[in-house]
């Protein structure tokens, strides 16, 4: 074999290091990414179980709900504290359970008062229940974006009952 046609050889049995993420790498990626953002953020792994209230003064305030918390999952409601008009509940709405040992953070519903079998059936097929998975984190990780953009953060967090204006209201372990 020449020079020419072993390097060829070589190129095709090399792994290629632009290989695509397959759909689920790709989302399990984008959960990492989501758990970076939150934990960054707003450290919610270490809030105990309540309500919380980011205040930056835009009229926009955040309302972040610590529902359960479990020995490696910690379940969590983000919202603003605007009201559907048509349901009277906080929308738009993202509900997260945060994986302390897998580092990673899935949106599990976005819809108010549904979850995503309410939304694409109970046996939806595998491509449609990972498009709609991907769809709620894709939105999740820009909603996370523009929250740090506008100056959302664990110095804006304060335990609902307690003053908004003490920087340092939320008490850590």
């Amino acid at each position: 074999m020449n020079r020419v046609a072993s390097a060829d050889a070589e190129r095709h049995d090399a792994p290629s290091m632009h290989t695509p993420l397959s759909r689920f790498s790709w989302l399990m990626a984008l959960y990492a990414e989501n758990y970076r953002h939150l934990n960054r953020l707003f450290a919610p792994g270490d809030l105990e179980e309540g309500s919380y209230l980011s205040v930056i003064g835009d009229g926009l305030d955040l309302r972040l709900d610590v529902i359960e918390r479990h020995r490696y999952t910690v379940d969590l409601r983000l919202t603003y504290e605007l009201c559907d008009p048509l349901t009277g509940v906080p929308d738009p709405s993202a509900y997260v359970r945060l994986y302390r040992d897998a580092l990673q953070v899935e949106t599990t519903h976005c819809y108010v008062g549904r979850r995503w079998q309410d939304v694409i059936g109970l046996s939806p097929p595998p491509g449609q229940l990972m498009h709609h998975r991907m769809r709620m984190n894709i939105f999740l990780g820009k909603w996370l974006d523009y929250l740090a953009e506008r100056g959302h953060g664990v110095a804006t967090l304060c335990a609902i009952g307690r003053s908004v204006q003490s920087a340092s209201c939320v008490v850590r372990d």
